[in-house]
């Protein structure tokens, strides 16, 4: 008898609800956020919070049990070393799910699954040229000497290249088909 046994389904053989799960398990803790139907999020959520959780403890034991569910040591180092740390403070609500409105191809319900705690990246700074940093010449004639080979490079940037790519076959037909919907 399979007493207690009750889960998410979602329509699939074991092996094929144990794929989709690990699938969805490992892009929520690569990208922090996976944009898919409520069912599935409802389904994945117990297993990506006990991996959370393991990632709390700390333990060799506990990178092994996870190791035995993603079968990948850079997630699952990424795992105990960034996202642990981060919901450290937190006793459960690790994951979010936002309902989006339906899907315009099949009028399927979406949601968006997310952390509750998402690491920004933060934007880099542009360096600085070694050539900007150099003393200010002081010479008036120098100066005019470098403005001339300044206007001369971007002369050249401004013209056009003498080979142009070849048209693609069909190229511009997608963009006949795309409609503001699909660019979300």
């Amino acid at each position: 008898m399979r007493h207690a046994k009750k889960r998410h389904q979602l329509n699939r053989f074991t092996s094929w609800h144990k794929a989709t799960m690990v699938s969805m398990a490992r892009n929520l803790i690569t990208y922090q956020s996976i944009k898919t139907t409520p069912q599935r999020a409802k389904a994945v959520r117990p297993l990506v919070e006990r991996l959370i959780g393991m990632a709390k403890e700390n333990t060799l034991a506990a990178k092994r049990r996870a190791f035995a569910v993603l079968c990948d040591h850079k997630m699952v180092k990424f795992l105990f070393e960034d996202i642990g740390p981060r919901f450290a403070n937190r006793q459960g609500g690790y994951i979010r799910i936002l309902h989006l409105g339906r899907r315009r191809g099949d009028n399927a319900e979406m949601a968006i699954m997310e952390l509750t705690e998402i690491k920004k990246k933060e934007p880099k700074k542009p360096k600085k040229d070694a050539k900007a940093q150099e003393k200010p010449v002081e010479d008036e004639a120098a100066q005019k000497h470098a403005h001339s080979k300044d206007e001369g490079a971007a002369k050249d940037e401004k013209r056009p290249s003498a080979k142009k790519p070849a048209k693609k076959f069909l190229g511009g037909f997608k963009n006949i088909f795309k409609k503001e919907r699909d660019a979300l």
